[in-house]
């Protein structure tokens, strides 16, 4: 049950100013997998996309860390 007050969206970016980075990342990464983003891409493609996203992020975030947390 979500709390009174809060926003069931967890896609709100808690650095605005990040948007532009993670939107060329996106198109990077789509480019890599051959994945033409859009409404006729299939749900996997996008996915897939998505999941790479995440995994760059945290590795990244491993590394700004010092890579505390192996």
């Amino acid at each position: 049950m979500a709390q009174q007050g809060r926003s069931n969206n967890n896609n709100e970016l808690l650095i605005p100013q990040a948007a532009q980075a993670i939107e060329q990342m996106k198109l990077e990464i789509a480019s890599e997998f051959g994945v033409n983003l859009g409404p006729e891409t299939t749900s996997r493609a996008n996915g897939s996309v998505g999941g790479e996203i995440t995994k760059r992020l945290v590795r990244l975030a491993q590394q700004s860390m010092g890579g505390q947390f192996h």
